[in-house]
């Protein structure tokens, strides 16, 4: 299994596997930032991410699913920060408006 220094396996990359909504805004030694853009309705599948931080740039509401099944619905406004550990888990947008988000995924 091929292994990216960000995410582990590439399988489990967000870009690799919804390039629609994952955009590689920034990537270094250091951070790697991805632009997220989900319309109402979308869902992305199952992915990981290491610890990062997460900022809002719009309201948004979300349900992270873990490889588990369990799932919650996570609301952020414009302009929250976020900080998240690791994790693995597939999104789906909730809400009605669209979810743009910018993850800054720690690297080391």
């Amino acid at each position: 299994m091929a292994e990216n220094a960000t995410t582990g396996p590439t399988e489990r990359d967000p870009v690799k596997l919804a390039p629609d909504f994952y955009k590689v805004a920034l990537e270094n030694d250091r951070v790697r930032v991805l632009d997220i853009r989900m319309k109402p309705g979308d869902k992305s599948p199952e992915h990981s991410h290491p610890a990062y931080v997460m900022y809002a740039v719009s309201d948004a509401k979300v349900k992270f699913t873990d490889p588990d099944g369990t799932s919650e619905e996570f609301e952020v406004e414009a302009g929250q920060t976020v900080w998240r550990d690791a994790e693995t888990h597939a999104v789906e947008n909730v809400g009605t408006n669209e979810a743009h988000i910018l993850n800054i995924e720690l690297r080391g």
